[in-house]
């Protein structure tokens, strides 16, 4: 490894964004996984070039982080800025244009999936351990079928559940979408929050449409398109109370998201020395006090 190319990886590493095993000194630019980010992305990326003085520029397309990096130690001119500037452009438009068509290939798939389902067993052992109805899942063998939909009511991508609560992802668009349980036309309150299960809980015991967004990380997108698209409804982000997790992950972005759109947060709130993280747990823990 020649020292220009040790210096660009040492200097990324102290940036906090782990280099690819491999960094081509070759002008031009190039994506890898950053680490930390959803399994198959490649938010990363880095120029590098030796020829004559060698100089670089790294970032994350997730984040928006950017840094530059030169041999000498010296900033970048303004020539070389725009040189990297302009191949950054050139990369981030055909790196949108495949994003794109991978997620309409995998929208594709989902729906030939959905296709394939059958109305969920009521029985369906994921259902009966969380103590909720099937509403609008469906069945594929074993599996339960969640469908993931954008604000147009169009399908994305479905989650699998298994009968032991293992969950199953299908490569494809992920962020801002989200499960509906519950009447969506023209919601009064709309409630937001991150599991299935929690979600079905939520709409059993309050009757108030749901939005699962399946994750912590999407309640802030599911959040802000759910107040794009039904401004007039009272929308409580509905959080998991991660308390014996540090920094409380669940309840951070809840109320993050709450913060960005004006939203209420709701959160479930346990005896100490109990376990339970999410207003499913808060169900089951009543309904075993019956």
């Amino acid at each position: 490894m020649s020292a220009p190319v040790q210096e660009f990886r040492e200097t990324m590493h102290r940036a906090g964004l782990l280099p690819p095993e491999l960094i081509e000194p070759d002008g031009l630019l190039h994506r890898f996984h950053a680490d930390g980010d959803r399994s198959g992305t490649r938010n990363g990326w880095y120029v590098l070039h030796t020829d004559g003085r060698a100089a670089g520029i790294f970032g994350s397309w997730k984040t928006g982080y950017r840094s530059t990096w030169a041999a000498d130690g010296k900033r970048l001119n303004d020539a070389e800025h725009e040189a990297f500037a302009e191949l950054i452009r050139a990369a981030r438009t055909k790196a949108n244009a495949e994003r794109r068509a991978e997620h309409e290939a995998g929208a594709r798939l989902a729906s030939a999936v959905w296709a394939r389902t059958l109305p969920a067993d009521p029985t369906h052992p994921y259902l009966v351990a969380k103590g909720v109805q099937a509403h609008t899942l469906r069945q594929s063998g074993v599996a339960l079928v969640v469908p993931l939909f954008d604000i147009h009511g169009l399908l994305w991508n479905v989650q699998q559940i298994m009968p032991d609560g293992g969950k199953r992802f299908r490569p494809g668009r992920a962020g801002g979408l989200y499960s509906p349980i519950g009447d969506l036309m023209n919601p009064a309150q709309l409630l937001i929050c991150e599991g299935w299960a929690t979600g079905a809980t939520l709409h059993e015991e309050s009757r108030h449409p749901v939005l699962c967004a399946m994750n912590a990380g999407n309640l802030l997108p599911v959040a802000r398109a759910a107040r794009a698209a039904w401004a007039g409804a009272d929308l409580v982000i509905c959080a998991d109370n991660d308390r014996k997790t540090e920094g409380n992950p669940g309840l951070t972005a809840a109320t993050a998201a709450a913060k960005a759109t004006g939203a209420r947060l709701a959160v479930p709130e346990f005896p100490e020395g109990v376990s339970g993280s999410d207003f499913n747990d808060l169900a089951d823990l009543r309904r075993a006090a019956r």
